[in-house]
């Protein structure tokens, strides 16, 4: 009888063996797909990408979007704060604190609000949050502002049918004026500011209460680049109008601002930057017969947004 060693092999056998089968993969692979999925959701489809590069700004604001909190401290800045309208999350106020008319205002106009908490803290708490600073016994918080997307100003003026009409500072870094200019684009109808992330003026509680209430209907956009921002709503079919002591055009010669159009302010010591002044469609200067040799932001924004507003109506 052979060994073991002489039996056939079954792994190397030539000899047919049972097969497996496929499971009914074959029969379920002739149906159908179901229905044709909507272009947001095909890949490479020019609806998908746009729809991704909403979800990108969207996602970018989230991260970005949000001021620190601020901290509004000492009697009568709190008190004027809460005049003018400033948003205010919580008055802290110093337990066994010795009154006068400027707490008692306060505390009555945090009240008046409605939206506003009241919480008394003892000295060293009040301290501890100020930094030490002389904060006589009442500090006001003011929450973080929600900034815009530059992309969301002129989405919002599309939306109404409108040509934008945006204000970009460029510079600026003084926060009474980034709420002068807020309060004028909003009293020309534009469609809200951009400003730079880094070197320039934010929404702080000084912003607010130049705005004069304003700042609540009218967002403010922060670019992470304003040159790309800038450059952004030129492909969009904004003419970039940037403000320059030796610009070449006069502002009422100009017929841009009649359509949709950025205008850029620069500060008023070193007027634009380089990069941003190379990106302007054109650099107009405003005629000043008086011989002053320049305005600050606020001013300057106000005379350009009302002759824009002029070629509108």
């Amino acid at each position: 009888m052979p060994g073991n060693s002489e039996r056939p092999n079954r792994r190397t056998s030539q000899k047919k063996g049972p097969q497996i089968g496929s499971g009914g993969q074959r029969r379920r692979g002739l149906k159908g797909k179901g229905p044709t999925p909507p272009a947001e959701m095909r890949k490479g489809h020019a609806k998908q990408r746009a729809a991704q590069a909403k979800t990108r700004r969207q996602a970018a604001a989230r991260r970005g979007g949000r001021s620190p909190a601020e901290l509004v401290v000492g009697r009568n800045p709190v008190v004027e704060a809460l005049r003018g309208g400033v948003p205010a999350g919580t008055l802290y106020v110093q337990q066994f604190l010795d009154s006068d008319d400027r707490v008692t205002d306060a505390v009555k106009l945090a009240m008046e609000r409605g939206d506003v908490h009241l919480l008394e803290a003892p000295r060293a708490e009040l301290d501890r949050i100020t930094g030490g600073l002389n904060h006589q016994g009442l500090v006001l918080q003011v929450p973080p502002y929600e900034y815009a997307h530059p992309d969301d100003l002129v989405d919002a003026a599309f939306d109404a049918d409108e040509d934008p009409l945006i204000v970009a500072l460029d510079g600026v870094t003084d926060p009474r004026n980034l709420g002068a200019v807020v309060r004028s684009v909003a009293a020309f109808g534009g469609h809200g500011v951009v400003v730079p992330e880094r070197r320039a003026a934010g929404m702080t509680a000084g912003a607010w209460k130049t705005s004069a209430g304003t700042a609540a209907r009218t967002p403010v956009a922060r670019a992470t680049n304003l040159t790309r921002a800038l450059q952004a709503y030129q492909k969009t079919g904004l003419t970039v109008v940037g403000l320059a002591a030796d610009g070449e055009a006069d502002l009422g010669d100009v017929a841009a601002l009649g359509g949709p159009v950025v205008i850029v302010v620069g500060s008023e010591g070193r007027g634009l930057s380089r990069l941003v002044g190379e990106t302007c469609d054109v650099r107009v200067r405003i005629p000043m017969p008086g011989g002053a040799e320049s305005l600050n932001a606020g001013v300057a924004a106000g005379i350009v947004l009302y002759e824009a507003s002029r070629g509108r109506r």
